[in-house]
């Protein structure tokens, strides 16, 4: 039996896609219809709650409780994303994914959020990158976001580094593989099958 995490995760898939050339969360994936509905259903027993953000209602799957819709739909930044994530949730601390990380292990959300309880945002490594949209943040740096904003500051890495924030060290860079381009894409099929 899963017992689920007691705070909730919500996935970005607010994205512009830019690199892929077309949208990368309703592209197939394994044996769904789409690359969000994939990660939608992976993570949904592992939680309390699970919400999607995005600019749009896209997803055929969801019930609109699930979705959480950026209030910006001009200004393309994970920042804004996370100012309506923090002010829409109720709990004090979110679980934040993107939608095309589908390899990180429920292990390795568990060790996120287990050593998040002293921190405002915990955040996940590899060697070679810090990942900074898979990790743990709290309601504590919405004064924060919101003062970013207004200074035109949309740098995820200059929110964290300027927060109380907790780096957990992983060795496997493919657990965190980004889905960013038609390349990568089809490397995440060859991994998948």
């Amino acid at each position: 039996m899963i017992i689920p995490f007691e705070i909730p995760c919500v996935i970005l898939s607010g994205g512009k896609s830019s690199r892929m050339g077309e949208d990368k969360s309703l592209l197939p994936f394994s044996s769904s219809n789409s690359l969000i509905e994939y990660q939608f259903e992976r993570l949904k027993p592992h939680f309390k709650d699970i919400y999607i953000s995005s600019k749009s209602n896209k997803f055929n799957f969801l019930n609109s409780n699930n979705l959480i819709l950026d209030e910006n739909k001009e200004i393309f930044s994970p920042i804004l994303a996370l100012q309506t994530i923090l002010e829409t949730i109720k709990d004090e601390k979110v679980f934040i994914i993107a939608v095309d990380t589908p390899f990180v292990k429920i292990e390795t959300i568990k060790e996120l959020i287990s050593k998040s309880l002293d921190f405002d945002i915990t955040i996940a490594q590899t060697p070679l990158k810090t990942h900074n949209l898979c990790g743990v943040f709290s309601k504590n740096i919405l004064n924060r976001i919101k003062n970013m904003i207004k200074d035109d500051i949309h740098k995820i890495n200059y929110l964290v580094r300027n927060s109380k924030y907790n780096i957990l060290d992983f060795q496997y860079e493919d657990e965190f593989l980004n889905i960013n381009s038609q390349e990568d894409y089809y490397k995440s099929l060859q991994i998948i099958r």
